[in-house]
């Protein structure tokens, strides 16, 4: 299974954008962004890092396998 390592949201949100995600917008307590019918919600800037745990989570989300994102980097 290949491995996910912490990214930046900076970064999160450059890689997001090469697959076609649009924004971020702002939203309520978090900003999201948008492709077709999918809103990803995003973390807030308060950590440096997105972690391992919620990377994963949000790929799955956003219907992005891991092979696909690390490609991508």
């Amino acid at each position: 299974m290949p491995h996910l390592s912490p990214v930046s949201r900076k970064d999160f949100i450059k890689i997001l954008h090469k697959f076609g995600f649009i924004g971020p917008y702002p939203g309520g307590n978090h900003s999201f962004m948008l492709k077709n019918k999918i809103r990803l919600i995003l973390p807030n800037p308060h950590s440096k890092e997105v972690g391992v745990a919620l990377l994963h989570n949000l790929l799955k989300q956003a219907d992005i396998n891991v092979e696909e994102w690390n490609q991508s980097k």
